[in-house]
């Protein structure tokens, strides 16, 4: 693994999905209904933090678990915790981690678009919509992959600028 995480977003019976992430200390497996946007969530979560917030959360309904993420961005790095909640409407202290992991950005963005890159080259979007009962998350995943590229190649300052400090 290049990215030393992998997400993976398998879609079950319909409206049912199981998300796989490991890196090279762990592995945890959560599920999702699509009772909630659960992948436009995520895909959302991550784009807020490549435009420079420093906390995001998603949270994935299992009817009646919940798997919440946190993610915490200072510079560069990312530190994510997912808990695993009897409830959803549950505070984080009542949750157990079951996964937690620092990484780059660029690593943790790289994972979730090849995560859902794989998703729509399996399933095609109408394939997608027929398993998991609601459209492929298209528009997200595309501002998320503008922001990164954005993110990569911030443009340039203004050539030929003055100095007028006197």
């Amino acid at each position: 693994m290049t990215s030393g995480m992998r997400i993976t977003w398998v879609l079950g019976t319909h409206g049912w999905a199981d998300c796989t992430l490991e890196d090279h200390h762990a592995k945890a497996e959560l599920t999702a209904t699509y009772i909630t946007s659960a992948p436009e969530e995520f895909l959302t979560a991550v784009a807020r933090l490549v435009a420079g917030k420093t906390e995001t959360r998603v949270q994935f309904e299992a009817e009646p678990t919940a798997y919440r993420w946190i993610f915490y961005r200072e510079g560069d790095d990312v530190w994510i915790r997912v808990l695993e909640l009897r409830d959803g409407s549950d505070h984080d202290n009542r949750g157990t981690e079951i996964w937690s992991s620092q990484l780059g950005i660029n690593q943790l963005v790289r994972a979730v678009i090849r995560c859902f890159d794989e998703v729509a080259q399996t399933h095609g979007e109408s394939g997608y919509r027929g398993k998991w009962g609601e459209h492929f998350p298209r528009t997200e995943l595309e501002a998320l992959r503008r922001l990164w590229r954005t993110h990569q190649h911030p443009p340039k300052d203004v050539v030929g600028t003055t100095d007028c400090s006197g």
